[in-house]
């Protein structure tokens, strides 16, 4: 390859193409399999998913415990990607707290729907299923007890430092699928899961790489979850094909995952934890309906992050943009309504371009999007459509309002 003044490109691209994926490269790493010998702690393994019984291992062997961890991290990284781990919460101590916690998220969904709050979703239709967003705060100030309890388990801590070190932070979103509820799209999550296309390809292979590494999904069953009732779907190995979040869009990937995914039934009070860049889907809930509404699917699902991935200061942009904002509109009026390169520069290094975390009942993920506005589009838009400088503050001060808990 050549460049402007007729040297050679001396390295490669930092970015990965749109049209890098491939899918042949993808299918010889998907074809892996997964031996019981390399997780020699696991109760069995199904569908290449180890299966580990939290009820046969002692968590004060600290030697047991630290080769579990072990195991665990290589099952994420380089392994199959998930792996279960039964009675997690175990029904003969977690009964009273499950219960309890049920009957807590069922209030919490019916109050939220007699409020006729529309909700959007990531990547289900809005109001075909019921969703908690934040379910972890909801949970606290409507039980504390359970509350308390639920997220005492000493399970959940070994996880989430296996893979995030002790700085982690826990959030959570309650999802139950009626009987009828279509299975998803297969796609990767957190973080660059939710750009689209364009955005995600800017992103260099550093943060590609780095995206899932920052994160840990998991899902905590509060029912059964029979095979005909879609359980989650996976492609185990998946995580390890670097320019995944570039493929999972395409549609000879999605057809390849519908070929080969694997799913396992769960039961009450099980626990499923997996690296965010596998390939999933949520799968179709085919139970009959029946007269009492019919089998509905719930699962606390967690989403725990990192600690680390955090600005040294805090820096509040209004006051920063109230400031500059008459100045802004000046330059875009000048350039015939649109911002100029020098102006798009300056939008990025005062706001914020990621829209997360923010306060998903107050701020859903906009339509045909997975993402509610940043600050940074927010801003965009106020200069094209020539807002005044008390329109952009009230803009941007009901964005970060908004976002609270």
């Amino acid at each position: 390859m050549t460049v402007p003044n007729g040297s050679h490109k001396a390295v490669p691209s930092r970015l990965f193409h749109p049209e890098t994926p491939n899918l042949e490269d993808f299918k010889k790493i998907c074809s892996q399999t997964t031996t019981k010998s390399t997780y020699p702690l696991a109760a069995s393994v199904d569908q290449n998913i180890p299966i580990y019984d939290a009820r046969t291992l002692d968590l004060h062997n600290t030697d047991l415990a630290t080769t579990l961890q072990d195991e665990w991290y290589h099952i994420l990284s380089t392994g199959p990607g998930i792996f279960v781990l039964k009675r997690m919460y175990n029904p003969a101590q977690y009964a009273d707290t499950l219960n309890t916690t049920n009957k807590a998220f069922t209030s919490i969904i019916t109050r939220e729907r007699a409020s006729a709050t529309t909700k959007g979703d990531h990547f289900a239709a809005s109001g075909k299923n019921d969703r908690i967003w934040n379910s972890f705060s909801k949970h606290a100030l409507e039980d504390p007890t359970s509350f308390i309890n639920y997220y005492s388990n000493p399970w959940l801590r070994l996880v989430s430092e296996t893979w995030l070190g002790p700085a982690y932070r826990v959030t959570a979103q309650v999802n139950v699928v009626k009987p009828g509820g279509a299975a998803q799209d297969s796609h990767r999550d957190y973080h660059l899961g939710f750009q689209d296309l364009h955005t995600c390809a800017a992103y260099p292979r550093n943060i590609q790489l780095a995206s899932q590494h920052l994160t840990l999904q998991g899902a905590v069953a509060h029912s059964d979850m029979p095979l005909q009732s879609g359980p989650t779907r996976f492609l185990p190995f998946s995580q390890t094909y670097e320019p995944g979040y570039l493929a999972w869009r395409k549609e000879d990937f999605r057809a390849f995952f519908q070929e080969r995914y694997v799913a396992l039934p769960l039961e009450f009070g099980d626990g499923l934890f997996f690296n965010p860049a596998v390939f999933h889907a949520a799968g179709a809930n085919e139970t009959e309906p029946g007269p009492d509404g019919g089998f509905h699917r719930k699962a606390n699902l967690l989403q725990i992050s990192s600690g680390l991935g955090k600005a040294m200061e805090s820096i509040d942009s209004v006051p920063i943009v109230e400031k500059c904002w008459g100045t802004l509109v000046k330059r875009v009026q000048g350039a015939g309504g649109q911002l100029d390169g020098e102006l798009e520069n300056f939008v990025r290094a005062v706001a914020d371009g990621y829209p997360f975390p923010t306060n998903l009942d107050k701020r859903p993920p906009a339509p045909n999007g997975m993402a509610p506005e940043s600050e940074q589009e927010i801003i965009v838009r106020g200069l094209k459509e020539g807002w005044g400088t008390e329109r952009a503050v009230e803009e941007l001060r009901r964005m970060k309002a908004d976002s609270c808990a």
